[in-house]
């Protein structure tokens, strides 16, 4: 979790930087209790420390996985040059092998 929430903007609804909709809204599906329990206290913990605004992440129970079209899968290694990877996903694939590189896969 801490991964999770440490590599968005878990206080804005809808809307991840300069990309606005529901599609961007931060949410965690739980495919059981002890899923749910975990994110509802994570959530709690960082409202309480108040680092930064509310989380507006949504807890729901994952019902349906809706698997991703096929041009938006492996979409950054397939187009590394395109503008969105360059200003919005490297900025945030360094700052993940920054904060938590003992986690990732050599």
């Amino acid at each position: 979790m801490t991964v999770f929430f440490a590599t968005h903007d878990p206080t804005t609804l809808n809307r991840q930087g300069n990309d606005i909709g529901t599609q961007y809204r931060s949410i965690i599906l739980y495919t059981d209790d002890n899923q749910k329990n975990k994110a509802e206290r994570f959530i709690k913990e960082l409202d309480r420390q108040k680092t930064s605004g509310k989380v507006v992440t949504e807890v729901k129970p994952l019902i349906k996985f809706y698997e991703a079209e096929k041009y938006h899968r492996n979409y950054y290694k397939n187009n590394p040059e395109k503008p969105y990877c360059q200003v919005v996903i490297s900025p945030k694939l360094r700052k993940l092998k920054e904060r938590f590189a003992e986690l990732l896969r050599k």
